[in-house]
């Protein structure tokens, strides 16, 4: 068993990173439990004209499997991206914790009634009991499917597969508008959300910015660029580092 641990950690060193999960569910539910004090109330006159649609719910729920899929694909199939799907998703989750603590926030827009016989409204009043309607700006729904999806479509191994891009884009957008027809979300949440994603994209994707920051980091350390082959060496490349 001990030899087999061994394996696996030589294999997969980077399985450290998976530690950032079980701070952020016990940030996550610290500030859900801080649910009865004052919050700003989160409105945007869209948001009534919006009706609501409990069959929204299963790409709600299926938001979990999305980001875990993708998660566990890049953790054992491609490294590099895997670093960078995790900056994206660990600096925006960051950012939502911090937003929530220091803004809280929620909204009133929640049905109080149903027809219970529905399995779909079973499934919205579950939701409700387990997840408040506070904390919710920016929405980390929104940010995480957009992070998934842009993952997706540059990791050379998922890309290759048109369906597999369509599929994610097709469940992407699907977990967005439910955000807002379960009136789980403002508007204000979802804008802000994308606004978020697309930055992070830019920064991840397309500046450069992990080899600068590693750099950065190298030149305060005193060492030079491959102070962490287990990360920089991962993240880009001798091609890429040229063009930067």
């Amino acid at each position: 068993m001990r030899q087999k641990i061994r394996t696996f950690l030589s294999c997969y060193p980077h399985i450290w990173t998976t530690l950032y999960f079980p701070a952020y569910l016990g940030c996550f539910i610290y500030l859900e439990r801080m649910e009865t004090r004052p919050y700003h109330v989160i409105h945007f006159p869209l948001d009534q004209m919006i009706p609501f649609c409990e069959y929204f719910i299963i790409p709600y729920f299926l938001w979990f499997l999305y980001i875990a899929v993708v998660y566990i694909w890049l953790f054992f199939k491609d490294r590099k991206n895997y670093y960078k799907y995790i900056v994206f998703l660990y600096t925006g989750m960051t950012v939502f914790l911090i937003a929530s603590a220091l803004y809280p926030n929620g909204h009133l827009l929640r049905p109080t009634e149903f027809n219970r016989d529905n399995i779909f409204i079973k499934m919205v009043c579950f939701l409700y009991q387990t997840d408040t309607s506070t904390n919710i700006l920016p929405s980390i729904h929104v940010f995480n499917s957009i992070a998934a999806h842009m993952a997706i479509v540059h990791t050379p191994g998922l890309a290759k597969s048109k369906w597999t891009v369509r599929g994610s884009r097709f469940l992407a957008v699907s977990i967005i508008l439910s955000t807002v027809f379960l009136k789980q979300h403002s508007c204000i949440d979802v804008f802000t959300g994308i606004l978020l994603g697309l930055f992070m994209n830019d920064m991840i994707y397309h500046s450069g910015m992990l080899v600068k920051a590693h750099d950065f980091v190298g030149k305060l350390i005193g060492k030079d660029r491959n102070f962490s082959p287990t990360f920089s060496r991962k993240v880009h490349s001798p091609a890429e580092d040229a063009e930067i």
